[in-house]
């Protein structure tokens, strides 16, 4: 008796065991998709970069169109990553400042002196960057609002082809993300809803990758509308995880104190 009872119970715990042990098989694509993102950490700078919560770049922003430069302007950059950031823009005597925290965020015009809380749109538009960069895809901030998945591969340049992500949000939004075979990320791409009721297909192309104590960075970030390049984003340096003082988000009293600028 007391043999069958044994024998009953480590079936029952083997059972229990193996039952314990099965998971849901996840699809290839997802596993391919993963195996590029780890590529691309590691050449991003592996824990280093995945360490990082905060950003501080300067640089030159040229607003472009049909190939031609329409004007330039310094910028400030402040991120606390996931969905902070602020931007200050300076150049042929204007000043403006956009800042995000969330889902708020507030503008300061310097010509015209107004200090103004964003529309939905902006916010929205905010919302898309956050969705379409690169360091959020691979610092995994999609996770729970998102699914990846593995495309395939694209022709590049050179007789090259890139792997393609895919990530499709719960609203339907999706954007793909291209990587070299060495795992260098090269662009995004994604649909965005314009002035006039319509959308256009935008394109973010990095470059020149430098190292910044032991963290990669895209110095350059080329945005195309339709085909066509409007933008050119052009670092001259790029800080990681210096402390930085929620009050630089938070909606300035009045114009006087919009006018500061961002010190660190």
């Amino acid at each position: 008796m007391k043999s069958v009872l044994l024998t009953l119970l480590l079936i029952a715990a083997a059972s229990f065991s193996s039952a314990q042990d099965v998971s849901p098989a996840r699809p290839p694509q997802t596993e391919k998709a993963e195996a590029v993102i780890a590529k691309a950490v590691q050449i991003m700078g592996g824990s280093n970069y995945l360490s990082v919560r905060s950003q501080i770049g300067r640089g030159l922003f040229s607003s472009m169109r049909e190939g031609t430069v329409l004007s330039h302007q310094k910028f400030v950059d402040v991120i606390v990553f996931p969905d902070k950031e602020r931007t200050e823009f300076k150049g042929q005597g204007s000043r403006i400042v956009q800042t995000n925290s969330g889902n708020t965020g507030w503008v300061f015009d310097g010509d015209q002196d107004v200090l103004k809380v964003q529309n939905e749109k902006q916010v929205a538009d905010f919302r898309i960057g956050i969705r379409t960069s690169l360091d959020g895809l691979l610092r995994g901030y999609w996770k729970g609002d998102a699914e990846l998945s593995y495309v395939g591969r694209r022709p590049a340049t050179l007789g090259k082809r890139n792997d393609v992500l895919k990530l499709t949000y719960q609203d339907g939004f999706t954007v793909e993300f291209e990587f070299a075979d060495d795992g260098t990320p090269q662009k995004s791409l994604y649909k965005r809803s314009v002035s006039d009721g319509g959308e256009s297909k935008d394109e973010d192309r990095y470059a020149q990758f430098l190292d910044v104590g032991g963290i990669k960075a895209a110095f350059i970030v080329d945005r195309f509308s339709d085909g066509k390049q409007a933008s050119r984003i052009n670092y001259e340096s790029i800080e990681f995880n210096k402390n930085i003082s929620d009050s630089w988000f938070a909606k300035p009293a009045n114009t006087k104190d919009a006018k500061k600028e961002f010190k660190n």
